[in-house]
Order: C-alpha cells, then sequence, then structure tokens
C-alpha cells in the first residue's frame, strides 16, 4: 500500500467524484482511478458505490476512511515537526476561523505576528462553527477561532480571548440611522437579514431578539458577512453585526447604531487538542495570540 493511494482515496471521498478530485490533485483521472483500484484489490474490499455521476463510500470505506485521515494528519505532523526541529521560524501554522473575522481581526494578528517571525507560513481554513471544532478535533488545523467557545467539550479545549460588541445596521434613510444609539425594541417590526442556521451569529441575534420582546422577521438569509452587509445597506432589511465585520469595503454602506438594550456581545474563543502536543510553531503563534489579547498564558 502506497501513501499516494490514501491521497487520491481520501481526496475522491471527499470530492464523492474522481473528475473533480484529479482536477485538484492535477493528475490524470485515469490515475485516480487505477490507484483507487489497487487500493481495493490490496483490501479485498469495494470503497466506493457509484449514485448517479457521484460515488458514495460503502460501510468499508467510511471506516477506512476514518483511519486514513488519521495516518495522513500523523504524518503531516511528522513532517512539520522534522522541519521545525531543523528551523523553528520556518514551520506552518494550520489557523481556522469562521468569515467574519477574515476582514480585520485574521489579518491584522498574522501581520502583527509576522513582524517577529517573518519566515513561518500560514495555511488557513474557514468555516462554519462545526466544521471548524472538527478540524481541530481531526488535527487538520492546529489553532482555531471560533464563536462562541465551547465551555465543556469533550475533544477540544480553549481560551476566551475577545468579547465583541455587536451593533445594529440599517440602511442609511431608515429613520433611526442617524441615532447614537437605538433599544433592539425599536426594530420589532424590520425585517431582519440574518445568517443561514448554522453560523454562530444567527442564534445571537435571534437571541437578543426574543430577550427584547420579539421574534424577528427573517426576509433574507446569507452565508458572507458582506452579504449581510451588502443587503442591508441596499434597503432590504435590517441586522445586527459585530464591529469587525463592518469595515468598509465598498461605496454602499448600511448605517450603524449601538444598541443599547439588550447589550448584544459574542465572545471569540481560541481552540486546540487537549492532551497533545501542539506543533513548535503553533505553540509560539498560540502564546503571542494570548499575549496580543492580554490572556493568561498557557503553561
Amino acid at each position: 500500500m502506497e501513501l499516494r493511494q490514501l491521497y487520491y482515496f481520501v481526496k475522491v471521498a471527499k470530492k464523492e467524484h474522481v473528475t473533480q478530485a484529479a482536477e485538484e490533485l492535477h493528475v490524470a483521472q485515469s490515475a485516480v482511478s487505477r490507484q483507487i483500484h489497487q487500493l481495493e484489490e490490496e483490501l479485498g474490499a469495494k470503497l466506493f458505490l457509484q449514485k448517479g455521476r457521484n460515488l458514495q463510500l460503502t460501510p468499508v470505506g467510511q471506516l477506512f476512511l476514518k483511519r486514513a485521515e488519521v495516518i495522513l494528519a500523523d504524518l503531516e505532523r511528522a513532517v512539520m515537526e522534522v522541519h521545525e526541529f531543523l528551523d523553528p521560524e520556518k514551520g506552518e501554522i494550520r489557523l481556522g476561523f469562521p468569515h467574519s473575522l477574515g476582514i480585520s481581526l485574521i489579518p491584522e494578528v498574522v501581520s502583527a505576528f509576522r513582524k517577529k517571525h517573518p519566515n513561518v507560513q500560514f495555511r488557513f481554513k474557514q468555516g462554519m462553527y462545526p466544521s471548524l471544532i472538527r478540524d481541530v478535533m481531526k488535527g487538520e488545523v492546529d489553532l482555531a477561532f471560533v464563536s462562541p467557545c465551547p465551555e465543556e467539550h469533550e475533544h477540544v479545549t480553549g481560551h476566551t480571548v475577545l468579547t465583541e460588541e455587536l451593533f445594529a445596521i440599517l440602511p442609511q434613510n431608515h429613520p433611526l440611522a442617524k441615532e447614537e444609539s437605538i433599544n433592539l425594541a425599536q426594530l420589532k417590526e424590520e425585517t431582519f437579514v440574518l445568517f443561514s442556521p448554522g453560523y454562530s451569529l444567527r442564534p445571537i441575534v435571534w437571541d437578543a431578539c426574543r430577550e427584547a420582546g420579539f421574534t424577528p422577521t427573517i426576509g433574507f438569509e446569507g452565508e458572507e458577512t458582506e452579504t449581510i452587509r451588502g443587503l442591508v445597506a441596499a434597503g432590504m432589511g435590517v441586522s445586527l453585526l459585530p464591529e469587525m465585520a463592518l469595515y468598509p469595503s465598498g461605496p454602499l454602506q448600511p448605517a450603524k447604531v449601538r444598541v443599547n438594550s439588550p447589550r448584544v456581545t459574542r465572545t471569540i474563543g481560541l481552540i486546540y487538542r487537549p492532551n497533545e502536543k501542539l506543533p513548535l510553531v503553533a505553540k509560539v503563534f498560540q502564546r503571542f495570540l494570548l499575549e496580543f489579547f492580554g490572556c493568561t498564558m498557557v503553561k
């Protein structure tokens, strides 16, 4: 059994399509198909079944995928550890974060870190809360920013590093757009533009509205802060967003108004796998982040 076969197998399992896997691997489709076939012959079991135009893992394939991912993750960590041993300043940090942090926070902290460690490389992975938790659990990232930080979790641990205020965002011509602050109940008759289910900001806004005495009417849903902000600016409704998601990125911008009651915030945590030694360069970055946000140092 060759490592190449494991790489190809995992990629096909993720893509559920040989052609798409081959394109991402930058190899011929026939080469991927041949390696999968040889792997199945060696195992003596079918790993995939055809389902329409896509492939579906068999029960044996699902079992093998779990083990293959662990093997490849361990190998990747081993290679990184060797590189770090030879030169810790040339290591790679694998960092996960939600889309809303990619506008300003991640560029800010990475830029500050690279001023001290200019040769360290980063590999980023964006996602929603559940996928970021899984990425940490599987070892696909070393550290991840998530909101909120899980208080009790069997497979990940972390620290709350930041509490951030959410602001009401309104169309520029909205009657409340010039106010310095409002009560959230003043928006009870409005149509809300919210994140789709699965995004951590959605329940924060929903719960705040319920605390203010109403259930928000949802007119539109989006998956990017830019989409939410743009729809509000275009007059399609109102919403709540954290301040770091409100940096101007185009000519059409919504109005930003502070919410007095209830005060709406979100916490942002930095998580990692407990009882597992972080790669040296990731440990250096973790300590930098905790100092950057003024948190207690990890021992």
